[in-house]
């Protein structure tokens, strides 16, 4: 099961969408996405294989097999999430099944840098929090608006502040995460800079 991909760019400021729920403290990038499909040219395929030996484990009972979560782009997840090797194909392979913005009690300080240099938000919230959401979802759908300017998570009967460390949110909210876009941005910058370097001048 994949949900759509869309490549985040520019301007963060606001996520809607479904919430998936995967339970577990300690969920390593290895399990997010085995180390065999790292030898992929591009990060476009990865999507199909993200917990790909979890999901065979389970026989078609993973959250990201069953039918209720198609389409889901908001994860909600435990502590210490993303912990393990460096690998920025975890995030890579999650933004291409659908996801769009992680919720969790913790996550590990490089794959949360991952997320935010490919546009993913993760957030924090208590682990009190956390498992309400969990039990919300085992019981029907939710879906949540993010509002990253006030950090404030909202749906017909939950609302949650949440946090996010402000240097991210600063990039979010002004687009500075997308590199790429703040380089087109600053064309004339970086023109006027190189004309202005004497080593290039002949």
């Amino acid at each position: 099961m994949k949900s759509k991909f869309t490549q985040p760019f520019g301007e963060i400021t606001q996520i809607v969408g479904k919430c998936i729920s995967l339970i577990g403290n300690d969920i390593d990038t290895d399990r997010i996405i085995p180390a065999r499909f790292l030898k992929c040219v591009n990060f476009d395929s990865l999507g199909k294989s993200v917990f790909e030996d979890d999901r065979k484990t389970l026989k078609g009972k993973h959250p990201f097999d069953l039918e209720e979560n198609k389409n889901a782009s908001i994860l909600i997840v435990n502590s210490n999430f993303g912990c393990g090797s460096s690998r920025e194909h975890a995030p890579q392979a999650l933004m291409r099944w659908g996801i769009k913005a992680i919720i969790g009690e913790s996550f590990a300080e490089i794959f949360y840098s991952n997320c935010v240099a490919i546009g993913i938000p993760c957030f924090t919230l208590p682990k009190k929090s956390i498992k309400i959401i969990q039990k919300y979802i085992d019981n029907r759908s939710l879906f949540l608006e993010i509002r990253l300017k006030n950090c404030l998570a909202k749906s017909k009967d939950l609302n949650f502040d949440l946090e996010i460390k402000e240097s991210s949110r600063k990039m979010f909210l002004s687009g500075e995460w997308d590199a790429t876009s703040t380089l087109l941005k600053n064309e004339n910058l970086i023109e006027n800079k190189f004309n202005n370097l004497p080593y290039l001048k002949f």
